[in-house]
């Protein structure tokens, strides 16, 4: 799952190597911090949050398949 938000969110940024992805991982829980640039902060949360939403429904769906409630956090850096 980390690399797929590594994935999805690097073809978003304008600076992909700048993208930090780390994950705490608890009893039946996943929650992945992800730190990004403040200038692509807007290109990831999309217009009325819709790209971040969707973002967070696949996340949920893969995190489903492995019995995990996953969580993303964007840290502007």
């Amino acid at each position: 799952m980390e690399e797929f938000l590594r994935y999805a969110i690097g073809a978003l940024v304008e600076f992909p190597a700048s993208v930090v992805v780390s994950k705490t991982e608890s009893a039946g829980r996943a929650d992945f911090h992800v730190a990004i640039r403040k200038s692509d902060a807007s290109r990831v949360i999309g217009r009325s949050g819709h790209t971040i939403r969707a973002l967070r429904s696949l996340l949920a769906a893969a995190g489903r398949k492995h019995n995990l409630t996953t969580s993303i956090e964007l840290i502007e850096s």
